[in-house]
């Protein structure tokens, strides 16, 4: 029998016992959706996307309806490193070669875009959500050092991003207390958040703006016709367009999509408080993640515990002591807490493309979806929400854009993708430690 994505490592209506979760002040639980509904625009899935979208389009004056499956935020988005970077999840060089220069530049300024629609949405529904500036590459090879100056210079004298600076051994060791990294750079314009509370701060906002969102309303099927029909097990919805907002959950519940965009996992410790450990580890409260293919990313929390993603795994179970499989790099890279309490240890989900780039659709002439940030869709989703909203008001250079960059299908489609991209992560985690 196959493995329900939803439910295999998480119970129905429940976040994960995560340390976002035990630091936020959580909504009261929402009604499913029941009976005979009409709306606008159907929402599926309630992470940063979905809620922004939602929002987005009630201001414009759209009666949204947002389907959650279990909670809003329960996915990825309530889970992940916290981590908002400016740009793309590739570097603009790459992304050069991949669409040309010009429309690489206007994604440049998306993703840029994205990083202040975040922090000004955080400001305003969330207290900030807790933003602190600035976050770091950092480079396990000395080779990779040369390119990563390289990109700096690129990106100050071509595209005026002044934001960025490189590091050496030095200046990162500064920054960094670890012996692991030869170098790197820092963006000032990125920086780190709580992500769960950032997307119940959408939550409200979409709740304010007059959408409608209920949880616990797992999508059974979409029918398209004269209205597109969304079915639950309690509730059917008719719509003039809907929008798939479910990233790495999404499972095979939309197969147009599930070929282009893989689940994996993920998976983080939270220390117990360190105190002032923190602030000689992290000296500048900066986030990090390095240049390894299976990345590891950390920061500190606000009362000072480093929160530390590392391992990944392909298949929907996750491993039985998350605290080993993320704990184990963290070691590695900070020697220092080989002895310190792990209070907190859960794993996520989140889709990733082929390019890397997110998974932006018009399935059809009333069905889209927005899915595949590829560890970047803090920013990206939420940025992605709003670009959603335009294009139903009539306004989609910015979709159109964004749906211009090719995602290429994962060979063998849905039935191969895990078992192809498990072999390939092996070869790239051996290449790491070479």
């Amino acid at each position: 029998m196959a493995l329900d994505i939803l439910t295999v490592n998480d119970r129905p209506g429940e976040y994960p016992a995560s340390y976002y979760a035990a630091t936020v002040d959580l909504l009261p639980p929402m009604d499913p959706a029941e009976g005979a509904l009409s709306a606008d625009v159907v929402v599926i899935g309630g992470g940063f996307t979905g809620l922004s979208a939602a929002l987005h389009m009630a201001r414009a004056g759209l009666d949204v309806v947002l389907l959650e499956a279990s909670r809003v935020g329960f996915g990825a988005s309530g889970r992940n490193g916290g981590q908002v970077s400016v740009g793309q999840r590739i570097e603009q060089d790459t992304l050069e070669k991949l669409v040309g220069v010009e429309r690489a530049r206007a994604l440049w300024d998306i993703g840029c875009e994205a990083v202040d629609l975040t922090r000004a949405l955080a400001d305003e529904f969330a207290g900030g959500a807790e933003w602190v500036p600035g976050v770091i590459h950092a480079d396990h090879k000395p080779g990779f050092v040369k390119h990563t100056h390289a990109y700096v210079r690129k990106m100050k004298e071509e595209y005026g991003h002044n934001s960025m600076s490189a590091l050496d051994r030095e200046e990162l060791r500064a920054l960094c207390a670890s012996d692991a990294y030869h170098g790197g750079l820092i963006d000032t314009a990125s920086g780190h958040i709580h992500p769960l509370k950032l997307a119940l701060g959408l939550a409200r906002g979409a709740l304010a703006a007059g959408a409608r969102l209920f949880e616990t309303s797992r999508v059974l099927s979409v029918t398209e016709g004269p209205r597109v029909t969304v079915k639950t097990n309690r509730a059917t919805i008719k719509a003039d367009n809907v929008l798939w907002a479910t990233n790495g959950y999404l499972g095979k519940a939309e197969p147009r999509t599930a070929a282009r965009v893989m689940p994996i996992n993920n998976f983080i410790v939270a220390t117990e408080p360190l105190g002032a450990l923190a602030d000689d580890l992290l000296p500048g409260n900066h986030a990090v993640a390095d240049s390894k293919f299976v990345i590891n990313y950390f920061r500190l929390s606000a009362d000072k515990r480093m929160l530390f993603g590392g391992g990944e795994s392909y298949g929907y179970k996750f491993p039985d002591d998350i605290a080993a499989k993320a704990g184990k790099p963290m070691v590695e890279i900070f020697p220092q807490l080989r002895d310190v309490k792990i209070d907190y240890a859960w794993g996520g989900t989140l889709g990733i493309t082929m390019s890397r780039l997110p998974h932006v659709a018009r399935l059809s002439s009333k069905v889209y979806d927005i899915s595949g940030y590829s560890g970047q869709g803090v920013a990206l989703g939420t940025m992605a929400g709003k670009i959603m909203a335009e294009a139903l008001a009539g306004q989609a250079g910015r979709f159109d854009l964004m749906a211009s960059v090719p995602t290429p299908r994962f060979p063998g489609g849905a039935a191969l993708r895990a078992p192809l991209l498990a072999a390939a992560m092996l070869w790239y985690s051996i290449r790491d430690k070479l």
